[in-house]
């Protein structure tokens, strides 16, 4: 059965947004070793539209922005969404029936399954179907935002902490 884990850069207030802060090149390496190994990645619109920036490559991203984007682009992602019309090559609109959707995918034999979207994995949390949670707490403090979790925490049990580079920690939990 295909694991489904919501995972995500945080400030240590408990925020997210990709605007705010960029990840390490540490922790870039580690997401895009991370997307490589997917059996695919649902999303919610908001993040979507922001992800969509790795669509077309730009003269002035580096080789690990060039590596990540074409990860990205070949991993299959279904885009969460009522309102939008279309998601472009190798995604699938999912506009009605999300739970059905995401209990088909999760049936499938192995892989694991990415969620991002703080509104999108909340709505997965409320129906029991989030395997996982991964928490890359970096030493930012926003004050504002978009909070990781959109509604209350559900019981979760730490499984493993691990440093990644200088300043990032990522918490690992399953639901208790």
């Amino acid at each position: 059965m295909a694991r489904l884990v919501y995972g995500l850069n945080q400030s240590l207030d408990g925020y997210v947004d990709h605007q705010a802060f960029r990840p390490s090149p540490a922790v870039f390496r580690v997401f895009i070793e991370h997307t490589r190994d997917l059996t695919g990645m649902v999303y919610g619109r908001r993040m979507f539209e922001i992800m969509r920036y790795w669509d077309e490559d730009r003269p002035d991203w580096d080789a690990e922005e060039h590596e990540f984007a074409a990860v990205w682009r070949s991993c299959p992602k279904w885009v969460v969404s009522r309102t939008l019309k279309s998601v472009g090559p190798n995604a699938t609109l999912v506009e009605d029936d999300v739970e059905a959707v995401i209990r088909g995918l999760k049936a499938q034999p192995v892989g694991e399954i990415a969620v991002a979207g703080p509104d999108l994995a909340g709505s997965l949390t409320d129906l029991g179907l989030i395997d996982e949670y991964r928490l890359y707490l970096h030493p930012v403090v926003l004050g504002r935002g978009k909070p990781y979790f959109s509604g209350p925490r559900p019981p979760l049990r730490l499984v493993a902490s691990d440093r990644i580079g200088e300043d990032v920690i990522r918490l690992t939990y399953v639901p208790a």
